[in-house]
């Protein structure tokens, strides 16, 4: 049985552990939203994906966490077109830098939020 390299769009992060000892925190839904409650990027994908990681940030700094104690995140985007989702997620995986987080990428229907159309659950474990 030979081996085989996957495929170039596989090669990603599948799996993390958390570390013996941590502390698992769960980020329900960081959404594209203001201060005010009002969605930004109306439309824009990116503009979205972009919104919900500095939410994401904020609630992990508030957690006393960051970007690279998350084991996993879940990217849900209204959309049913791959172009969409690939646009949502490239701002993501920008943002995560060198961290490479398991995810998984799902289109659905519709969120939330009025004109929503990204957001982003996560998974991160901290020693404390």
């Amino acid at each position: 049985m030979s081996e085989r390299a996957p495929p170039r769009a596989a090669l990603h992060s599948i799996s993390d552990t958390a570390p013996a000892g941590a502390r698992l925190i769960f980020f329900a839904g960081a959404c594209p939203l203001d201060l005010d409650g009002s969605t930004v990027g109306v439309g824009d994908y990116a503009a979205q994906a972009g919104k919900a990681m500095e939410n994401l940030a904020l609630a992990l700094k508030a957690a006393g966490v960051q970007l690279e104690n998350v084991l996993s995140t879940r990217v849900l985007v209204a959309s049913s077109t791959q172009s969409d989702l690939v646009e949502a997620w490239t701002v993501i995986r920008e943002a995560f830098g060198e961290h490479d987080v398991p995810s998984t990428l799902l289109g659905v229907t519709v969120l939330g939020y009025t004109d929503q159309l990204v957001e982003i659950e996560a998974v991160a474990a901290v020693i404390d």
